[in-house]
């Protein structure tokens, strides 16, 4: 009983992590930056101690790495006279995800006796799942919705608009979610194609199920989803070699069991897409390509089109090596601008790339993407047996960033807290209950 109670409290700090909102009595104050809080109190306890703090030079290099993104961005901001910190401080940003994933690694340490990236993987999939859940929840509820609505504040005055009305969990909606679902989604697929022996295969049905509920309700809660569902099975085809035709035989069952899944599904969305207007909207938002396409030989997405419009460049070479220095709209953070006024943020793109360029230039580009790439190159090197999780989460950042300025730190700050002992240990009891030979 009691670990069921220590696993139920790690879900809800994960879930406070991984989508972090305000309380209205507290505003300013997000629950990642509470978790952070109490994340450093238990890092100077256990130096206090004399215990291990649990960074390392890795963590210092990504500092430096950061450090410098901060630098370019104060030289942008300063350069061109703006007041539009917006990455100006994201060395703390980044050492705030980092404190907050700090507790929340030894909270599920101490509840299992170990941390590892299967399990924070186990998690995060949960996490998401219950997100989907509670979005449909609060949807179809008008007492819930007024309920979290009460006391939550995560944007939903604008998400309730009525040319908007998007669905929304507790902290997950728009491109937020629709990147962190997308990162679930890949990992997901990469624990698919990993089942061995008679230990995991029991959980075949599990991993199904949370991929189908998150590439459907998470597509219709954020479309940015859809960049994980093509990517994580793309994995599948490329992990199981479907393209051979000869499988192994967990990855037989793999999609067989996929097949069944999708004989329940595909009838159950459908009844519900016949008589249900309010999921017939949902589905026909979420899927709004894949509808286009059967029914107009096309892919057409409305946002897509309005993402054309935003690939905008700079004009000058000034603006190309250092920037503009405004990263949000001029007229929200700068009140002595006076340039011409354009919708949404600045220049009116919403691009991941053109926003870093003209925020900063290309030397904010460049910093900006090394945080990322020194993230995967740390768990690449620490763990050797799940480095393809961590290609995948540094492929969809960089496609992420095609559409938005959304990044995965985020996920990968989780996995830089685990130890690669404590990782391999629990690894080999996975192999030992295969009665497999350790892949050296």
């Amino acid at each position: 009983m009691n670990k069921v109670i220590g696993s139920f409290f790690v879900f809800v700090l994960t879930s406070l992590y991984l989508f972090p909102f305000e309380l209205k009595g507290i505003p300013g104050i997000n629950t990642k930056m509470m978790l952070a809080a109490v994340g450093l109190c238990v890092y100077l306890i256990r130096l206090a101690k004399g215990q291990s703090g649990g960074f390392n030079r890795d963590t210092f290099l990504l500092s430096v790495y950061a450090a410098v993104f901060s630098l370019v961005s104060f030289a942008a901001v300063t350069y061109n006279g703006t007041p539009d910190y917006a990455f100006v401080f994201y060395i703390v940003s980044m050492w705030v995800w980092i404190g907050a994933a700090y507790l929340v690694i030894n909270c599920m340490r101490a509840v299992h006796g170990f941390a590892s990236v299967r399990l924070v993987i186990y998690y995060l999939a949960a996490v998401c799942v219950f997100q989907c859940a509670m979005a449909l929840w609060i949807d179809s509820s008008e007492s819930v919705k007024q309920l979290v609505d009460a006391y939550i504040e995560q944007g939903q005055d604008f998400l309730n608009q009525r040319n908007v009305e998007r669905l929304y969990g507790i902290g997950a909606s728009l491109d937020v979610a629709g990147s962190r679902f997308s990162a679930v989604l890949a990992m997901l697929a990469f624990l698919l194609v990993h089942l061995e022996g008679n230990y995991e295969k029991t959980r075949l049905f599990l991993y199904l199920s949370a991929f189908v509920v998150i590439a459907v309700v998470g597509n219709i809660i954020a479309r940015t989803t859809t960049v994980g569902l093509v990517v994580g099975i793309l994995y599948l085809v490329y992990g199981t070699r479907l393209y051979t035709f000869r499988l192994l035989a967990t990855h037989k069952r793999l999609w067989i069991s996929m097949g069944l899944l999708l004989l329940i599904a595909i009838p159950l969305l459908s009844y519900l897409y016949t008589n249900d207007p309010v999921f017939h909207k949902q589905l026909r938002f979420g899927f709004e390509g894949f509808f286009s396409l059967v029914e107009e030989g096309e892919w057409t997405v409305s946002s897509n089109e309005r993402l054309q419009t935003m690939y905008v460049f700079p004009e000058s070479l000034k603006t190309w090596i250092i920037g503009d220095g405004y990263f949000n709209n001029p007229r929200d953070v700068d009140p002595y601008f006076t340039g011409r006024y354009i919708g949404g943020y600045y220049m009116g793109t919403d691009v991941g790339y053109l926003r870093f360029i003209f925020y900063a230039g290309v030397l904010g580009l460049a910093a900006m993407t090394s945080v990322i790439c020194k993230a995967f190159q740390i768990g690449w090197k620490r763990f050797p047996r799940q480095r393809e999780v961590f290609l995948l989460l540094l492929l969809l950042n960089l496609i992420i960033w095609l559409k938005v300025s959304t990044e995965l730190f985020v996920v990968f700050a989780l996995f830089l807290m685990i130890d690669k002992e404590e990782d391999d240990v629990y690894e080999q009891r996975v192999h030992l209950c295969n009665n497999q030979e350790i892949p050296k």
